[in-house]
C-alpha cells in the first residue's frame, strides 16, 4: 500500500477527539478525510486545493460510507463515498483542474442549473443554510435573533451591516463541512446533551451543574432551523422531530408580598431599599416593579423611545414579546427615577460602557437578594428567610397588586400588554382594538402612588379601600 494512503480499516480505526481531524490521504493529491470532534465524530471527504486563480478551494465530497459495498463506476460529489470511490472521485476532479477547468466553479454552475438555486443549497454545507435561516426568518420574524443565532454559531454584531463572525466553537464551525444529509437525530441529541451538561457550544457558560434550559435553547434553535429548511425544500426529513427536549419549569406562582395593608408588604419595602443601593441596575429593578414591563424593555430602554418630559415610554414591536407597539405610560415617580439615572450613553439609558445596554444582571441579582435579607433581618431578625423569586416575578407582583388595590382586570392586562385575557382573546380580541390608554395612565399613578406608600410606610386608604365601581368612574 502506498504510504500515506488510506484504507478502510485505517479511516474505522481513526477515533473522534475533542477537535476537528483532516487527515491528508496520498490516494489523490488533495484529499482529506475530515473528521468532526465530539460527541458528533462524523466522517466525511473534502478536498483542498489551488484554484486557477490562484485562491485557496475548499470542495466537500461526501460523508464516509465505512460498507463493503462494491464501488460504483462513476460517483458523484454529495453522495455517501467509500475509500475507493473517494480515492476515483478525487482523482476524476484531479485530472479535471490539470485540464484548466475550474472544478468549484463548475460545479456551483452545474447546481444553479438544476433549478432556482435549491440544488445549490441542498448541497452546501451547514453554515450555509444557518447564514439563509438568519437572513430570511429569524430576523424578520423573531424578537431575539441575535440570540439565536449566536446558538446556532453566528455572531452578529449589534449594529451596522458588518459580516457575522463565525463563533469558536460554535455549531457552524463544528459542523462547517457537514451536509445536511449528515445530521441525523442522534447528532442533534448529543449536542442537546451536551448543552444540559457542559454548555452551549461556543458560549461561556453561565452557572454550575446541568441546565435544562440550556438543552431547551439549543434543541429549539435546531428544530426551528430544520423546520425551516424542510418547508423551503432543503432537506426530505427533519432530524429535529422526535428528539428529547427538556421539560420546561413548572409555570411560576411567586409574588413579592402585595397586601391592603401597605404597612404588611414586607418583601416590597426591604426589595424597594435594596435597590437604593444598586446604582443603574437598582433603578431598572424599581421601573419593572412600576411599570410590570419585562427585564429587557427596561434595561435596552433608549432616548428615541422616551417622549418629551419622559411620560411615556414607547416600545416597537420588535422589542415586545407579542411584537406588537405598547405604550407604557410612565408615573411621575418612574420619571424621577429614569431623569435620576447618570447618562454613559448618548442612546442607551441605562449603560455602563456606554456604547452596550446594562447586562450581568444574574451578579447584581445574587447581590439585591444579600440587600434584601439584610434589610429584612434588621427588621424581623436573624431568624427571618426570604423565599427565592427572580426579577419576572416583578411582572406578576404588579399584576396581582394593581388588581388587588381595585383596578380592573382588563385595564391591568392591557397594562401589561396582554392578549389573552378576556377582554381580547378569542373573538373578542378580533374586534376590540381598545387600547385603553386614559384607563392605563390613571392605573400606573395609582399603582405608583401604592408603591410610594409602602415605601414611606404611610397609611394611604385612599388608595387601597376605593371599591372597583368606584376606581372605574373615577377613570382608572
Amino acid at each position: 500500500m502506498d504510504k500515506g494512503k488510506l484504507s478502510r480499516g485505517a479511516v474505522m480505526k481513526r477515533k473522534a477527539t475533542d477537535k476537528r481531524q483532516e487527515i491528508p490521504d496520498a490516494g489523490a493529491a488533495g484529499l482529506r478525510l475530515v473528521i468532526q470532534p465530539k460527541p458528533s465524530g462524523a466522517k466525511s471527504w473534502a478536498m483542498r486545493f489551488r484554484r486557477p486563480s490562484g485562491e485557496q478551494g475548499n470542495l466537500s465530497l461526501g460523508p464516509f460510507d465505512a460498507s463493503d459495498r462494491e464501488a460504483v463506476d462513476t460517483p458523484v460529489i454529495g453522495q455517501a463515498l467509500t475509500v475507493v470511490e473517494a480515492h476515483a472521485l478525487a482523482a476524476a476532479i484531479n485530472l479535471q483542474r490539470a485540464r484548466g477547468i475550474d472544478v468549484i466553479a463548475l460545479q456551483r454552475a452545474e447546481r444553479q442549473r438544476q433549478g432556482s438555486g435549491i440544488a445549490d443549497r441542498t448541497h452546501s454545507a451547514f453554515p450555509v443554510h444557518v447564514r439563509d435561516h438568519v437572513d430570511q426568518h429569524l430576523r424578520p420574524n423573531v424578537r431575539r435573533w441575535r440570540e439565536v443565532a449566536r446558538i446556532l454559531g453566528l455572531n452578529f454584531p449589534l449594529s451596522g451591516d458588518q459580516e457575522p463572525t463565525i463563533i469558536k466553537g460554535g455549531l457552524c464551525e463544528r459542523w462547517r463541512d457537514l451536509l445536511l444529509r449528515e445530521i441525523d437525530g442522534d447528532t442533534l441529541y448529543a449536542v442537546m446533551s451536551e448543552a444540559v451538561h457542559h454548555g452551549i457550544p461556543g458560549l461561556r457558560k453561565k452557572g454550575k451543574g446541568p441546565s435544562d434550559a440550556r438543552g431547551r435553547k439549543i434543541i429549539d434553535a435546531l428544530g426551528t432551523l430544520f423546520w425551516w429548511l424542510k418547508q423551503h425544500r432543503r432537506i426530505k426529513t427533519n432530524p429535529s422531530v422526535d428528539v428529547h427536549r427538556p421539560a420546561p419549569p413548572k409555570k411560576g406562582k411567586r409574588v413579592l408580598n402585595v397586601k391592603l395593608d401597605i404597612r404588611n408588604a414586607d418583601e416590597l419595602r426591604w426589595f424597594w431599599a435594596a435597590c437604593d443601593h444598586l446604582g443603574a441596575y437598582g433603578s431598572i429593578c424599581k421601573l419593572l416593579l412600576l411599570t410590570g414591563c419585562r427585564r429587557e424593555e427596561i434595561a435596552r430602554m433608549n432616548v428615541e423611545e422616551l417622549n418629551t418630559g419622559n411620560a411615556m415610554l414607547s416600545l416597537p414591536g420588535e422589542r415586545t414579546k407579542n411584537h406588537l407597539p405598547h405604550l407604557v405610560p410612565l408615573p411621575a415617580l418612574a420619571q424621577e427615577i429614569i431623569e435620576s439615572v447618570p447618562r454613559v450613553s448618548n442612546y442607551y439609558v441605562f449603560s455602563t460602557t456606554g456604547q452596550t445596554p446594562m447586562s450581568g444582571f444574574s451578579k447584581y441579582k445574587k447581590r439585591l437578594d444579600e440587600l434584601m435579607l439584610i434589610e429584612a433581618r434588621k427588621e424581623r431578625g436573624t431568624n427571618v428567610t426570604i423565599p427565592k423569586w427572580k426579577l419576572h416575578d416583578l411582572r406578576r407582583t404588579v399584576s396581582t397588586g394593581m388588581n388587588g388595590i381595585g383596578i380592573l382586570p382588563h385595564v391591568v392586562e392591557a397594562a401589561l400588554n396582554h392578549i389573552s385575557g378576556e377582554a381580547k382573546s378569542g373573538v373578542a380580541g378580533t374586534y376590540n382594538l381598545e387600547q385603553y390608554l386614559p384607563e392605563r395612565v390613571a392605573a400606573y399613578e395609582r399603582w405608583a402612588t401604592y408603591v410610594a406608600g409602602i415605601i414611606s410606610g404611610s397609611n394611604t386608604s385612599n388608595v387601597v379601600s376605593l371599591p372597583r365601581q368606584a376606581v372605574l368612574s373615577s377613570g382608572a
